[in-house]
């Protein structure tokens, strides 16, 4: 099988090639706008004519977009997620090779849902700002274009990788600088958020899967559980030995075991966890002051509905959050 990977330098698109390659029946192709592509080309600038000319020489069976952009303004998140994305398309229309699209979406483009609910893929969305918008935007390009193509709304994918600028990769930053300078308090702010975290191993078999599978439409990718970000911390100081207590500025103490040589010296490492600048390919968080204190503009409360990845794709996530903080933190600390 012949595989198109679109932004395959990504954080997720790292993973799936990964996953494309260990696969001996796929014939892999990259396409992107860094000097290690098989192929350069921005969908952003490119015209659809010639990526046809591409895709009618190359012949894939399947594509694949991983490629986005996650911060910036309006006008550029609309020209690397919507633009791009209607360039894909238009070139697969007009091309002869008849190739499945799989399209990296993103749980932003829900918005916010109630609080204890799972977001199905029928909810009507809803998204709080730009990244979103666009998103969706290139959601519904993708589901209009008359294609054979699936749409994969990702959650909140961590894992190895994640970005520095996500809110787990500024608290495994920030835990490593307390641990490294001897602090015995950390204190975090905008950790009252829960989401619904998925490795991002996991969503690069379900890339794979749906690559295989005949199945269309909207697909949401999730673990099915939301989780606290203040919990998430504690996960995270238990893998990575850290003995000082984690103090929320938006919320009330949680211990952990604290020396009291520590306490008496205590450096306060103040850190905003939950309001990050998005840096990786299709993480869903992107600044928006609109948006703020939830700059993905999904609200306090986030939790995919995941029945139909497992009917239509026959995918389960199978790594377990603190499996995922903990890869987590060998790459935080690494940097000690």
């Amino acid at each position: 099988m012949r595989v198109l990977l679109i932004g395959a330098n990504g954080y997720i698109g790292r993973f799936v090639a990964d996953r494309l390659l260990a696969d001996p029946a796929v014939q892999l192709t990259a396409l992107g706008r860094g000097d290690d592509a098989d192929v350069r080309f921005d969908l952003a600038t490119g015209s659809p004519g010639a990526l046809t000319r591409f895709l009618d020489a190359v012949h894939p069976g399947v594509v694949i977009n991983c490629a986005g952009a996650t911060r910036g303004g309006a006008r550029e998140l609309t020209r690397h997620n919507t633009v791009a994305v209607a360039t894909i398309c238009e070139a697969l229309r007009r091309s002869g090779c008849g190739a499945r699209l799989v399209q990296i979406g993103c749980g932003s483009e829900y918005g916010p849902s109630q609080p204890g609910s799972s977001t199905p893929e029928d909810a009507v969305p809803r998204p709080g700002g730009p990244y979103g918008v666009s998103k969706l935007a290139a959601t519904e390009l993708v589901l209009g274009s008359g294609l054979d193509a699936v749409v994969l709304r990702v959650f909140s994918p961590v894992g190895p990788g994640t970005p520095a600028g996500s809110p787990l990769g500024r608290l495994a930053e920030a835990m490593r600088r307390a641990m490294q300078s001897g602090d015995g308090e950390l204190k975090l702010g905008g950790l009252g958020a829960q989401r619904d975290f998925i490795d991002v191993r996991d969503v690069a078999r379900a890339v794979h899967a749906a690559s295989l599978s005949a199945a269309q439409g909207v697909i949401n990718i999730g673990s099915g559980r939301a989780v606290r970000l203040r919990d998430a911390a504690g996960i995270l100081a238990r893998v990575a030995g850290y003995g000082g207590a984690l103090n929320e500025l938006d919320g009330l103490p949680h211990p952990g075991p604290v020396h009291a040589a520590h306490t008496a010296h205590a450096t306060h490492l103040r850190a905003t966890i939950g309001h990050p600048r998005a840096e990786s390919d299709h993480h869903p968080t992107a600044v928006s002051p609109a948006a703020f204190p939830y700059p993905d503009g999904c609200g306090a409360w986030q939790q995919a509905d995941v029945r139909t990845a497992r009917d239509r794709l026959g995918w389960r996530p199978r790594i377990n959050l603190e499996e995922s903080l903990a890869d987590i933190w060998m790459e935080a600390a690494c940097r000690i």
